[in-house]
């Protein structure tokens, strides 16, 4: 069974794998505000990711670009598979991102990253997710 911060921090994978990146940010930053180190860190990566997600879509490369420099930098220091999370494939591709928007690239037609859930015990990817 979850607990409430691990159904609210579920929530936020939900909405940023539905492309709802403000939402994402929104749930994440409830659990920010009240988190302890290294949690703090590594909530603040993955509100930067989603913000940087939601200026991409409304055509800000800057803001995109530095948001997601920075939460590449706070996520970097985790290890692959935290939180039951595929840390290691999102900061991957969150960098793939980041490298093509500096570029002046047109990433506006490709795949945006997902948040790949583990089924923590075994590593694997749970179904459906």
């Amino acid at each position: 069974m979850m607990t409430g911060d691990e159904s609210r921090f579920a929530r936020g994978v939900a909405h940023f794998n539905a492309q709802e990146y403000f939402e994402a940010h929104e749930v994440w930053e409830e659990l920010w505000l009240a988190a302890r180190e290294p949690e703090k860190t590594f909530l603040q990566g993955l509100i930067q990711v989603a913000a940087a997600f939601h200026h991409h879509r409304r055509e800000n490369a800057r803001g995109a670009r530095s948001l997601l420099a920075a939460g590449i930098a706070k996520l970097q220091g985790f290890p692959d598979d935290y939180r039951g999370i595929a840390v290691d494939d999102l900061r991957t591709e969150a960098k793939s991102w980041l490298e093509e928007i500096e570029a002046g690239g047109g990433v506006g037609s490709r795949a945006v990253p997902r948040v790949r859930v583990l089924d923590a015990p075994r590593g694997r990817e749970k179904m459906g997710e």
